[in-house]
């Protein structure tokens, strides 16, 4: 079964260093091997006291090693020591604290050797020493009195402790102490003040140290600090100060920067390579100082290079020989500068350069071992063979030792050793344990057989084939059974075994066999290799902008290999989502509902499988309305300006575009805010104008593309002095309420219009063209003034002055009113009316003089109504019309009238008062019209060859009826109408009997009524003929056949198939055939009424194939429909569109308009025949 094993393609290099580094140097563990270290304690190992001391040491070899250890160079017996034990199969030794020991007992050098028959490896030097945190010793801290301005230093001074302690200032409360520019805690822990405040007075300053391996934190006694000012210094310690010293001390004066540590000009600073270089500069001054770092003769090195404790600290990390140099601290105020230079030196203990590898030799062959190594100063390389200096240690022919290098010839298997080799100078050492092992040995392949690898299309695909065999095996690779040879430049050989195929295709998949072979043997191996689809996000989430509390989705569609199983993550600013359920990760999206701030960030999809990973990210930004301003203040007070300045809010990811600026007069009144101006969104202050005594208030709203933010807090409230109004009320008017009075009106002034307290109006009047004085009288808190005794409608001057306690407002502009209004005196005269035709009057009167209209002339209205009809001699209820004709007209058109009929009518002029008398009335009559369509047609009694018609005479006749006109013709199978006959009837008929009609026959009928003026609109109606007897038998005989029966089955498939195609093509916009023909036959006499009637029709017989119900009394297009013409008013106005006064009366003139006439009438009692109904149809 073949083992399964995927390589990422991220991880191919570090899998190829691996391999390349360990594999081959492994001996397989059922091989003799000497001793080889795998795990040791740290050479410098602080031990907690409290604890069990474990100092470890682990081996490996065959056979199994043996252990001893040595402690400050002599041999350690471990059986005597009843508080020492070691692990078995292990070299770690446990020191039995816990329970009795003293770990100070046990602190000293310590190495382990483990031994076998092929050699011995030794450990590093391991020193042990436990950790300590001693208590502060007791002192007695005097309170530190310094006057503001100086600097200071609290020393700390902590207890010596192993390892160092880390030191910080806090307070009683525990609270951390701030630090600054001014206020900073240097390397060595102590507490600079780069000038003193008064702030800084407190007596709670105390330095802990913190030591972390015992987890324990030590405290200093409180120190005092008091800082004085010079006048308090003058006040609370005079007593202790001489007069020289009170009165010649000076006030606080600037001072030049003073370096506090390093002290001198220069210093020097060893480092170690690759540890961190920390320089500090920590000056005194007022103002405080500001530190800049220098490298004299070079740069700072890039990206590892930072500042801390504001600047004052520099940090250079990984520090090696390059960085040797000097580095210039520069301390600068307003008064000057001061600079130190620190001269630092990089030393470096020894590090490798090559360290010795184990070496693998079957007899005879040669090999050497190579241990270089470097350091300032140079390192010495010293060797040991087995633990023993190689001086002393026993003789072999084949080793030969030359400096750095030992070179072995024609080994034998009795030169199986491990070689130690020491590099070290004055800052440390290096020890390295190297094997020689001298082994004959087979090829093995120690990769599992029939392995399956598996990679992603275009990427590199790394085969493994781990081997050992002694002398090293040459190694060969082949592809598929019987392939030949792999070669060339599109495969990497590597010295560990490992095929590489550097960008490996589909057809790169299939079966490799890799072969190991040496002088002892051969063997090989075979493996798998599939290649698989890349995973691709073929859908990646988008940028996202959404409102707060809104939801949002990010799709993640992806696109992968069938054979494998992705998953996908999301992450947050690349962490895990965070637990909330407000985000729903389905299967292709992520989905954010109720968004918040906090949810503002990049948005990363993660898919995952075996062999690959792909990602893509998008940004959501959360936008919302502004935060409010805040820290509103005022500047620059004038009497008629302020300056208002503001910080603006967080603008929650969508720029602020512009601030409003409201007010509030909290004297007016208080509680309502106003708006005050605008200003940009770029500006945080805004000059105000002000207006004289107001106790303003300000507060700004800040504006962007999202909405207002909330009001900030109110601004500190500044009232303006009192001033005389700048302005005066507005909207004065005059106008009287009663015939002998004058009403002034006006808006009346708010309160920040005021001024000043005491407003009042100074209201003034005289009769126009009269060389009359003003007459004036002063009110306050009212906005309307009444002047009685005034003559009935004169013109007077008005105007109204604003004041208060201070002065008169600007003169006020003069505005013409008039006083009260009367009816008006006399009615218009000469009346006279001109009848155009049967609906349509035109009335002209002649005006009233001006002085008798007594107000503003308004227009006149026309009182109009019908006394009885002239064709009935009867009176009804009296309905009285109304027609106002507006401004100083005198004629206007009366619309709408009943033909034949008697009517009176009257006019009056009218004013804002009311309306005055009215003119007698005038009676005029309307000529004769057409008459109405007759109010029914019923046809009855059919036969053979005649039909019965009875009718009803019109609802309107508007004239003497002279006759009726009845036309009918017959209509066929196919709706085509037949021949038209015209027959006159007298008016005093209501019935007529038809005769020698044609049996069996449908036909149409028209009809009419005249007056002298001419036809009305007719009614229609249709009927049909009855069928005789005989040939009704013989149709039903016929109809009972069975041939006639499919005959007529088949007729009626074709009609419905007829039917659906006539369907289709008139929704297309076809024209139907019958509708064709009906429209070529409409009634040729019936034409157009003549114009001087005021009507317009035209026929329509849109409708006339269609049989109509009995009883209608739906007119033809050519009436004229009373309720349509009765009383019409909306087609007569001034102008071309009529308009209706505000009583509902009329205005205007004359303006024709053309009616459509009603569709025609209805069909006959009488329902077809089963014959007929079936004639229908062909």
């Amino acid at each position: 079964m073949m083992k399964k094993m995927s390589i990422p393609t991220s991880r191919a290099s570090l899998v190829l260093f691996l391999c390349q580094i360990i594999s081959a140097l492994d001996v397989p563990l059922d091989l003799s091997q000497p001793p080889t270290i795998t795990q040791q304690s740290p050479k410098d190992y602080i031990v907690d006291p409290r604890e069990n001391i474990v100092i470890q040491c682990e081996a490996k070899g065959k056979p199994p090693p043996s252990f001893s250890w040595t402690r400050n160079g002599t041999h350690f017996d471990i059986d005597k020591d009843a508080q020492v034990t070691m692990k078995p199969n292990s070299g770690t030794l446990v020191v039995n604290i816990m329970n009795g020991g003293k770990a100070e007992a046990y602190e000293g050098v310590y190495q382990c050797t483990a031994r076998n028959e092929r050699g011995a490896a030794i450990s590093n030097n391991i020193v042990i020493r436990p950790s300590r945190s001693p208590l502060w010793t007791k002192e007695k801290l005097e309170p530190n009195h310094v006057r503001e301005g100086d600097s200071l230093v609290l020393h700390c001074r902590p207890p010596v402790g192993l390892p160092p302690p880390i030191i910080f200032w806090m307070d009683n409360a525990f609270q951390r102490l701030p630090q600054s520019e001014r206020v900073s805690q240097g390397l060595n822990g102590d507490l600079y003040f780069a000038n003193v405040q008064p702030e800084d007075t407190r007596e709670d300053y105390i330095c802990y140290a913190r030591f972390n391996h015992t987890q324990t934190i030590q405290q200093k006694q409180p120190i005092s600090v008091k800082v004085f000012s010079m006048d308090s210094l003058n006040d609370t310690i005079a007593a202790n100060l001489s007069d020289t010293d009170i009165y010649g001390a000076k006030p606080v004066t600037e001072r030049p920067p003073v370096l506090l540590t390093p002290t001198g000009s220069t210093s020097t600073k060893v480092e170690l390579r690759g540890n961190v270089l920390l320089l500090e500069c920590i000056a005194a001054g007022l103002p405080t100082p500001v530190i800049r770092w220098i490298k004299e003769g070079g740069e700072l090195p890039a990206n590892r290079t930072f500042f801390e404790n504001f600047k004052k600290t520099l940090k250079i990390i990984d520090v090696s020989e390059a960085d040797s140099g000097n580095y210039k601290c520069i301390a600068r105020n307003t008064l000057g500068s001061v600079h130190h230079v620190i001269s630092v030196t990089v030393k470096a203990a020894p590090y490798w350069i090559t360290a010795p590898r184990n070496l693998v030799l079957s007899p005879g062959e040669d090999g050497t071992l190579i241990c270089r190594a470097n350091g300032n100063p140079k390192p010495s390389i010293s060797w040991l063979a087995n633990g023993v200096p190689i001086a002393i240690a026993p003789e072999d022919p084949s080793r030969k030792v030359d400096g750095d290098t030992i070179i072995f010839s024609h080994v034998q298997e009795r030169s199986s050793a491990v070689y130690q080799c020491n590099a070290s100078n004055e800052y440390g050492y290096l020890l390295a344990n190297a094997f020689v092992n001298v082994l004959a040995e087979p090829p093995r392949i120690l990769t599992p057989a029939n392995k399956l690898y598996q990679v992603i299309a275009d990427s590199p695909a790394l085969l493994d084939c781990a081997y050992f065999g002694s002398p090293k095996p040459e190694i060969e690779w082949f592809k598929g059974v019987k392939g030949s040879i792999l070669r060339g430049n599109e495969y990497i050989f590597h010295d560990n075994g490992t095929l590489e195929i550097p960008v490996a295709q589909k057809d790169s998949a299939g079966t490799y066999t890799c072969v190991a072979r040496n002088e002892l043997g051969k063997i090989q191996n075979e493996v798998q290799l599939e290649i698989k689809d890349p995973t691709m996000i073929i859908k990646q989430p988008e940028y996202k902008v959404i409102q707060r509390y809104g939801q949002v989705s990010f799709e993640c569609i992806i696109k992968h290999d069938s054979t494998l199983l992705p998953t996908v993550v999301w992450l947050k600013d690349n962490d895990e989502l965070p637990d909330d359920e407000r985000f729903l990760v389905g299967k292709d999206n992520l989905t954010i509902m109720n968004v918040t701030d906090k949810d503002d960030g990049t948005y990363t999809c993660i898919v995952n499988t075996t062999l690959d990973s792909v990602s893509a990210s998008a940004v959501l930004t959360v936008v919302a309305r502004p935060n409010p301003p805040f820290d509103l203040e005022l500047t620059g007070q004038l009497e008629r300006s302020i300056e208002l300045s503001w910080i603006p809010g967080d603008e929650n990811n969508s720029p602020i575009t512009n601030f409003v600026i409201e007010y509030e007069d909290a004297l007016h009144e208080p509680g309502v805010w106003h708006y005050q101006t605008e200003v940009s969104g770029t500006q945080t202050t805004a000059q105000l104008k002000l207006s004289p005594y107001v106790n303003y208030s300000f507060r700004v709203i800040a504006v962007n593309k999202i909405g207002r933010s909330q009001p900030s807090e109110p601004s500190e409230q500044y009232l303006t002095k009192s001033a005389s109004p700048d302005e005066n009320p507005a909207n004065v008017q005059g106008i009287g309420s009663e015939p002998d009075n004058l009403v002034i009106t006006w808006e009346p002034l708010k309160g920040f219009q005021s001024n000043g307290p005491g407003l009042q109006y100074k209201v003034s009047w005289r009769q126009k063209d009269v060389d009359d004085e003003w007459t004036s009288v002063i009110v306050a808190n009212v906005s309307k003034y009444i002047v009685s005794g005034t003559p009935t409608f004169v013109p007077y001057e008005v105007k109204v002055q604003a004041l208060n306690d201070l002065g008169y407002a600007p003169e006020p502009s003069e505005v013409i009113g008039h006083s009260g209004e009367d009816l008006p005196m006399v009615a218009p005269g000469n009346v006279q009316v001109h009848v155009i035709n049967s609906t349509l009057a035109k009335v002209h009167w002649d005006p009233v003089p001006l002085k008798t209209v007594r107000g503003h002339l308004q227009g006149y209205k026309v009182y109009y109504w019908k006394v009885q009809s002239l064709s009935r001699r009867s009176r009804r209820h009296v309905e009285k019309k109304i027609l106002t004709f507006r401004g100083n007209k005198t004629f206007g058109m009366l619309p709408g009238l009943e033909p034949y009929s008697s009517y009176k009518l009257n006019v009056r002029v009218v004013n804002g008062k009311g309306e005055g008398p009215a003119s007698p009335d005038k009676v005029f009559k309307t000529p004769e019209g057409v008459p109405s369509s007759p109010s029914f047609l019923k046809i009855t009694n059919p036969t053979l060859d005649s039909l019965t018609l009875e009718w009803g005479s019109p609802t309107h006749p508007n004239g003497v009826l002279t006759s009726y006109t009845l036309k009918f013709q017959p209509i066929n199978n196919t709706h085509e109408l037949g021949p038209l006959v015209e027959i006159r009837i007298p008016a005093n008929e209501s019935s007529l009997i038809l005769k020698n009609l044609n049996y069996s026959t449908r036909y149409k009928f028209y009809f009419n009524a005249q007056t002298s003026v001419g036809s009305g609109s007719q009614i229609t109606e249709e009927a049909v003929t009855i069928m005789d007897e005989a040939m009704a038998s013989r149709q039903v005989d016929i109809a009972t056949q069975g041939w006639f029966i499919g005959l007529m089955c088949a007729v009626a498939l074709l009609i419905l198939i007829l039917l659906i195609v006539c369907f289709i093509r008139r929704n297309k916009g076809g024209k139907y055939p019958v509708k064709e023909k009906e429209d070529a036959h409409a009634d040729p006499e019936i034409q157009p009424m003549k114009e001087d009637d005021g009507t317009f029709g035209e026929y329509s017989d849109a409708e006339d194939h269609k049989p109509l119900k009995k009883g209608s009394r739906t007119p033809s297009d050519r009436t004229v429909k009373k309720e349509d013409s009765d009383d019409s008013l909306v087609d007569y106005g001034e102008g071309v569109n009529g308009q209706f006064n505000e009583d509902g009366s009329f205005i205007g003139q004359y303006s024709g308009k053309k009616e459509k006439e009603p569709a025609e009438g209805n069909e006959s009692s009488e329902a077809p025949s089963p014959v007929n109904a079936m004639n229908s149809f062909v």
